[in-house]
């Protein structure tokens, strides 16, 4: 759809005049977090919102929000050099679904005889607990397979 089309559409209501200009202030947020954020954890995180002043920023697990929340004074300070009203920064743990380049349809291949065997015989060699259990079921999981 050209631009202009689109444009049209964006404009048709004040509703969706305000959700346009919301979404492109957001993407010019993002665009001074990618510029003051190292690209390793600008893969891993991004802007979420920004609420009476408060920055929210999403990061995929514990340890990129703990590298943001040492970032977010200079982060701050980037913001209010480009003349954003942004008071504060707070980091959020957000998970993805599924990490990107995994993939979870793969099927597993079956272990061999000679390692169904050896796990078995360590489950033998086992007093009873959660791991004897487990290899037990292990092994018979994988005979079933073969």
């Amino acid at each position: 759809m050209p631009a202009r089309k689109l444009d049209f559409y964006l404009n048709a209501s004040k509703r969706l005049r305000s959700l346009a200009a919301a979404a492109r202030h957001l993407a010019q947020l993002q665009q001074v977090f990618l510029q003051h954020a190292p690209p390793a954890l600008t893969q891993s995180s991004h802007v979420s919102q920004l609420r009476a002043g408060t920055l929210v920023l999403l990061a995929e697990n514990a340890a990129i929000a703990a590298k943001l929340r040492q970032l977010a004074p200079r982060l701050l300070t980037a913001y209010q050099n480009q003349g954003d009203e942004v008071t504060s920064i707070r980091v959020e743990v957000q998970v993805r679904a599924t990490a990107p380049g995994v993939d979870f349809t793969r099927k597993t291949r079956p272990l061999s005889v000679e390692t169904i065997e050896n796990l078995q015989h360590l489950a033998i060699s086992l007093d009873d607990s959660p791991l004897k259990q487990a290899l037990t079921n292990l092994v018979a999981h994988q005979r079933a397979k073969n």
